[in-house]
């Protein structure tokens, strides 16, 4: 079964939606990596979200920050995948669209993450190139990268 892909601002989705996101954030964010920080921040109302479902089940999600909003490009993160649902490429599918969405949506500007660093192959796979040093975030080892601008 593939996906199926709905992009919505903040104030398009329903309580029920955002509590399904958060959930999901946390389960793979805060609870299977250990890490104990500010999973919902001040960037949610500001955000498009991604949310990918199988069978209208929350199979995948991603968040996509505008330019200026916390790097001078358009950003992705948040980007996961349901336990569930994982072993079935549909990281690979919820990539390429945001990557796709993101270039049509902010065209000519690139795109920038914040990359958990065991994650760089993945990213490098859609090329994303690696532009900072390894830095620490929430004890986790991350690192910048960014997609140029599609000519």
């Amino acid at each position: 079964m593939s996906l199926d892909f709905r992009w919505s601002r903040f104030d398009e989705l329903s309580t029920r939606e955002f509590y399904e996101i958060v959930k999901a954030r946390e389960a793979v964010f805060v609870v299977e990596q250990q890490c104990a920080y500010q999973e919902v921040d001040e960037l949610d109302p500001l955000a498009w979200h991604l949310m990918a479902t199988n069978d209208g089940e929350l199979a995948a999600y991603i968040r996509l920050v505008g330019p200026g909003d916390k790097f001078t490009e358009p950003s992705i993160g948040r980007v996961m995948t349901l336990k569930a649902f994982r072993g079935r490429q549909y990281g690979r599918e919820l990539m390429a669209e945001a990557i796709r969405f993101t270039e049509q949506r902010y065209p000519g500007l690139g795109i920038k993450i914040g990359a958990q660093v065991y994650l760089t192959a993945f990213y490098a796979s859609f090329g994303f190139e690696a532009v900072s040093d390894v830095y620490d975030e929430d004890g986790i080892p991350h690192i910048d990268m960014r997609k140029s601008a599609v000519a």
